[in-house]
């Protein structure tokens, strides 16, 4: 299984502009993406500007075709802009898991 963890800021008071882009992306995920096993947002409650994404795919084929969507380039397209500082991004083949 492939992974994707991202941590992503947004710049004070863009948070929901962000967690509004970032919905889109798990509904075209949900809609169109059989290879995307999962793809699960939070929140961090304390700094709200902070996102994590966790996403598992079935293989590099189907992670490529997520990341190259015309939804995650329009999410960048939307974020770029209210980002604070870099995605961290850690991209991994799942060790274990529990479902």
């Amino acid at each position: 299984m492939h992974t994707i963890t991202a941590v992503i800021r947004a710049k004070p008071g863009q948070d929901q502009t962000l967690r509004d882009a970032l919905l889109v992306v798990a509904d075209n995920v949900q809609r169109n993406e059989p290879g995307t096993i999962s793809f699960f947002i939070s929140q961090d409650p304390v700094n709200p500007c902070v996102f994590t994404t966790h996403e598992r795919f079935v293989d590099q084929a189907a992670m490529d075709l997520h990341n190259n969507s015309a939804t995650v380039a329009a999410f960048f397209g939307i974020a770029q802009p209210i980002l604070d500082g870099d995605v961290v991004l850690v991209t991994a083949l799942e060790v274990s898991a529990k479902a």
